[in-house]
């Protein structure tokens, strides 16, 4: 069994034991945390596709730890005007482990 949570704007596939990256979340490392916007739950033929959620489903999951990504460095310049601007940003996530899916 699969679902599709919506989480920070983006949307993930998970499985039961999958751990995934998250948009940084306030919680502490070994909480439990639910997502209740399912967009999808189950597999095949028996798959409940919400609208835009599916009503009573949700995933729970654990936080495993926080963290920050690569760096992505951004350079504008401004040609023939003798102006350019560096900047670098690293985007926060949360790991979590996703524990069970309940179909609703």
């Amino acid at each position: 069994m699969y679902a599709v949570i919506q989480a920070g704007g983006k949307q993930y596939r998970v499985r039961p034991g999958d751990s995934i990256r998250v948009e940084a979340l306030s919680a502490e490392v070994g909480a439990s945390v639910s997502f209740d916007k399912v967009l999808l739950v189950g597999e095949g033929e028996t798959a409940r596709v919400g609208a835009p959620f599916v009503a009573g489903a949700s995933v729970s999951a654990t936080v495993l730890g926080h963290g920050r990504g690569e760096k992505v460095r951004i350079f504008k310049l401004r040609r023939r005007k003798h102006s350019q601007k560096r900047q670098g940003h690293r985007q926060r996530f949360t790991e979590v482990r996703i524990e069970q899916i309940v179909a609703g």
